[in-house]
């Protein structure tokens, strides 16, 4: 399920409504009702949804459970709470995935939200993700993703509407002894049912307006720029597109914003370190930057680092193309280069990250990535000309240096060079093309001429995500003091760590003209991602 999928795209949406859909027993949405706490209504809306599975399309039931305001005024931005994406696959799609030698699996979801004020429209993708989860051995599978969604914004005063629309799950699998199997990643697109109650209706908020009666905010419309226009389409990039006015309407009608969290907002950014390029790492003329961020879990802890946003600078290569012999389209690939970047260094900023060693002792360690040789990004894909599918690889060889240790309160002189013996090292799916140890994170995005890319892309960025092997560590511990290293290899060190990375919007340094939505005045990117489990 790694090729162009427009086809397959069409498929599930015609045939959703054919008599698949009529022997569907539709669930009955849950009507949004007022939560105790006045001014804030709760959703807990259930529709059906056909899903494109390898052998064939299959019913599946996807719960929406969020909380919104009731009401806000003009220029507020509408935050959801508490959002809660919950699937449930029947037997067949279970024994799909069982088929392709998965005993486990882990998604990351994707739902298509409209959002409608009067006649002006735009849309918003909410992203998820769920835990681990084994393939029951008989019956369906219900998996519950939870993650951050967008912020949407009224450009004047009425109902502001939210509708679900397509859903996409991101499968990685996992066979019986934890390895994975081939292909370790599917993607499976879901239409949602032309019987759906209510036409998938999520909530309605109502934007108020203002004292003096306008319909927009104080002192005119709220900052910033729209996610596309009035018809809800961005840029091609993904990133947002300049403000239009909307359709004919009330004077100043505009589409309603849609703001992901975390991505250009002021408090992101000033937790963000400096990423730009200087003296010591020019910029040449394919120069990118982009901030990432993520989590990577520790299997013997029970628990995940959060690794703060951190700067990497890219030059990208150029794109190569070979026609397939109808010209119907080609098959692409990319190779690109890139630097982690902290203070002229090929490092992160350092992070801490506090565990309960042995269950019981809290132990907190302060951790630096370094990079120790060439970091590469190479994508793969196919296009049309107007549907684009590619898989991307980064390989990084990264060795994780602890400089401070604390353990139960007490400090624990680790030294100046307690680090893994060698670098992290993950799966590598070409071991003779890429031999050595390195970090291995894959990322599949798709983008529709037009209409805003999901999943990764190295221009917009997206979600990365693998497995990784901790070596032992050596050096820590001083001349005089206690040897740690086979404290540290004991509690950390080991194999199956869960990685997910997010990549934000890249910055084209290079450009004549540098675009305001992606980069700062001084050629930093302007969006900081947020880390997703």
């Amino acid at each position: 399920m790694t090729g162009p999928r427009t086809a397959a795209r069409r498929a599930v949406r015609s045939r959703a409504r054919g008599a698949a859909i009529a022997a569907f027993v539709v669930l009955a949405a849950t009507v949004p009702a007022a939560a105790g706490a006045s001014g804030t209504q709760r959703i807990d809306v259930a529709l059906p949804y056909v899903c494109l599975f390898p052998s064939g399309e299959r019913s599946a039931a996807v719960r929406i459970s969020a909380a919104f305001p009731e009401r806000v005024a003009a220029g507020e931005p509408i935050e959801p709470a508490d959002v809660t994406t919950t699937v449930e696959l029947p037997k067949p799609a279970v024994a799909d995935l069982a088929a392709l030698g998965a005993a486990g699996v882990r998604a990351a979801t994707r739902l298509k939200v409209g959002v409608t004020q009067d006649e002006a429209t735009a849309e918003a993708t909410w992203h998820g993700s769920t835990e681990p989860t084994a393939l029951p051995a008989d019956g369906p599978l219900t998996l519950t993703a939870t993650g951050d969604v967008p912020s949407v914004t009224g450009r004047g005063a009425g109902e502001l509407s939210m509708t679900a629309g397509d859903f996409s799950l991101d499968f990685t699998l996992t066979t019986a002894d934890g390895g994975a199997p081939d292909p370790a990643e599917v993607t499976v697109d879901c239409a949602l049912a032309e019987d759906a109650p209510d036409g998938g209706r999520l909530v309605g908020v109502l934007v108020g307006a203002d004292d003096d009666g306008g319909t927009d905010g104080p002192g005119g419309p709220p900052s910033g720029s729209p996610s596309g226009s009035p018809s809800g389409a961005p840029s091609a990039s993904g990133s947002p597109g300049q403000p239009e006015e909307g359709p004919p309407g009330r004077q100043g009608e505009r589409a309603p914003r849609v703001t992901e969290p975390g991505r250009g907002g002021a408090a992101a950014k000033a937790t963000a370190p400096t990423c730009k390029y200087d003296e010591k790492y020019p910029a040449g003329p394919m120069s990118l930057n982009a901030y990432i961020t993520g989590y990577s879990n520790v299997n013997k802890l029970d628990g995940a680092a959060l690794i703060p946003p951190f700067c990497t600078l890219i030059t990208q290569g150029e794109p190569q193309f070979e026609f397939f012999p109808d010209y119907s389209g080609a098959w692409i690939t990319q190779h690109s280069t890139a630097d982690l970047y902290h203070r002229q260094r090929k490092q992160t900023p350092p992070f801490e990250a506090t565990f309960l060693t042995f269950d019981f002792t809290p132990t907190t360690a302060t951790m630096v990535l370094e990079q120790t040789g060439p970091m590469t990004i190479d994508s793969h894909g196919t296009t049309d000309f107007v549907f684009t599918s590619t898989d991307t690889h980064v390989r990084a060889p990264l060795v994780l240096r602890v400089t401070k240790l604390e353990v139960n309160g007490t400090p624990l002189d680790v030294g100046a060079k307690c680090r893994t013996k060698t670098s992290l090292a993950s799966p590598e799916p070409e071991p003779a093309k890429y031999p050595g140890d390195h970090l291995v994170l894959h990322g599949r995005g798709e983008q529709t001429t037009g209409e805003p890319a999901t999943g990764y892309l190295l221009l917009s960025g997206g979600p990365l995500t693998g497995k990784v092997t901790i070596p032992a560590f050596t050096g820590c511990g001083t001349a005089d003091g206690e040897d740690l290293d086979r404290l540290l290899t004991a509690s950390v060190s080991g194999s199956g760590n869960y990685v997910k990375q997010i990549q934000g919007q890249t910055c084209f340094v290079s450009a004549d003209v540098l675009n305001p939505d992606e980069c700062t005045d001084d050629a930093q990117p302007r969006k900081v991602p947020v880390a997703e489990r």
